[in-house]
């Protein structure tokens, strides 16, 4: 197969729904210019669909996994996109990550369905990455006030937990007092569809 075959490029149905609502969000918090990592890409549909959307970023993605990082470069390819580099092999939990810098640090959909010790990590690597003034950008549910927002998160909360005991909707506090331990202040929760929100956290 080559990343021009169709197959190679995985679809999330998910990302097609949130692409439109995150990247009003993006428009208005990512730097001008500059390099944007994204952490835990998944398919690629995101990172392709920013990086038409804003040409003047360059963008990183990563993931762990390689059908994942397969599937992202196909998506670039396909899309014909020069602003979007290689993905790399990017596990949250090791070090180096493999780049030096960035001026922002994108997370959607990944605090919820991995241990808590991998946003500790994600937390602590964004902070040896961005300089002064440098963004971190968080999506996906939470809980708030220790409470789910919708019936409907509380029952994929369950999901999650039986799937595995240490995934789970996070306590929005809890992840923004993290960030805040870590150099990084967090702006007003921007409510999104499908009961999700969009943190917004500046380094320090």
């Amino acid at each position: 197969m080559t990343l021009s075959d169709p197959t190679m490029r995985q679809h999330a149905p998910a990302a097609e729904r949130n692409r439109e609502p995150i990247l009003a969000v993006l428009r208005r918090v990512l730097p001008a210019s500059g390099v944007v990592l994204e952490i835990a890409s998944g398919t690629g549909q995101h990172v392709t669909h920013f990086a038409a959307a804003l040409p003047e970023l360059v963008w990183q993605p990563s993931d762990p996994a390689a059908d994942a990082r397969a599937s992202i470069a196909a998506w670039t390819a396909h899309a014909g996109l020069t602003n979007v580099r290689a993905p790399l092999e990017l596990d949250v939990e090791r070090t180096p990550w493999g780049l030096d810098s960035a001026q922002a640090v994108l997370c959607i959909n990944m605090i919820h369905i991995s241990p808590w010790t991998a946003t500790q990590a994600l937390f602590d690597g964004a902070s040896r990455l961005l300089d002064s003034g440098g963004v971190l950008y968080l999506y996906g549910p939470y809980r708030r006030h220790g409470a789910h927002t919708s019936p409907s998160n509380e029952a994929f909360d369950q999901q999650l937990r039986s799937r595995n005991p240490a995934w789970g909707v996070r306590n929005m506090e809890a992840v923004v007092a993290l960030g805040e331990a870590q150099g990084f202040a967090c702006g007003e929760p921007v409510e999104m569809p499908a009961n999700n929100f969009s943190l917004v956290l500046t380094k320090r």
